[in-house]
């Protein structure tokens, strides 16, 4: 009996080590751990091609967009002023498209033969400048859970759908981005010609107002001194 509760709670133990692996080990979750590492905060939207080691993720509080290979192995990041646009293509046509600055041209059509469906992002990067997502191919129809072509263009259409808006968004970053423009310099008040010199004693006085009159000082020739008589108007009268 012990044997037997030994042999239970090992393979318990490993059936439990072995879930949690492949809960670890999920493709779409070792995507999401990609970006949440190199954003630095989780992902708000990501889109994953299934079986094939691709996703792209998108964080709006921190302006950033991420593309993975090789499910999270190596990745890039851009700026999502730097996403220029996003086609859904069905068997290597261009079913819907959104571009920055143009209207959407939405999804016309669903149905036919459908041999791949794929969603292609478009940066402006003169290294990478496009990023393909397959999110359908001809191998899928055997694979487990895996969409019909139809809910995968239909997939494809909401994300175009979901681009446009952030393009839309992301407007509004490139124009706070841009330095405004030095304001004018002042120019220099125009200086003007030197006129007479004015006396050294006059107050510097308005223009536009008449200076008052000044009081003349009295000179000592001009000060009145008081009268005599004169002694020889009369001869008589000096000689008596």
């Amino acid at each position: 009996m012990r044997l037997l509760l030994w042999l239970a709670l090992a393979g318990a133990a490993v059936t439990f080590a072995g879930s949690a692996a492949i809960w670890f080990m999920d493709e779409e979750r070792r995507i999401r751990r990609a970006f949440r590492h190199v954003m630095k905060v989780p992902a708000d939207a990501v889109i994953v091609s299934v079986g094939r080691g691709r996703g792209a993720g998108f964080s709006f509080s921190r302006n950033l967009a991420a593309v993975a290979w090789e499910s999270g192995a190596w990745c890039l990041v851009y700026r999502l002023e730097e996403l220029v646009g996003v086609e859904l293509i069905v068997d290597g046509d261009v079913r819907a498209r959104v571009y920055r600055g143009e209207t959407r041209r939405a999804l016309e059509q669903t149905s036919g033969g459908v041999g791949q469906v794929s969603l292609r992002l478009i940066f402006d990067d003169a290294r990478y400048p496009d990023f393909e997502l397959e999110l359908w191919g001809p191998g899928d129809a055997t694979r487990r859970n895996a969409p019909s072509p139809v809910e995968a263009i239909q997939e494809g259409n909401r994300w175009v759908a979901r681009a446009e808006a952030i393009l839309r968004r992301a407007a509004p970053a490139r124009a706070a981005a841009v330095r405004p423009a030095a304001p004018p310099r002042p120019e220099p008040a125009p200086v003007a010609a030197p006129g007479p010199a004015a006396a050294a004693d006059d107050p510097p006085w308005d223009e536009d107002e008449p200076p008052a009159p000044r009081a003349r000082a009295t000179s000592r020739r001009a000060v009145r001194e008081p009268e005599t008589r004169d002694l020889f108007d009369d001869p008589d009268e000096a000689f008596s």
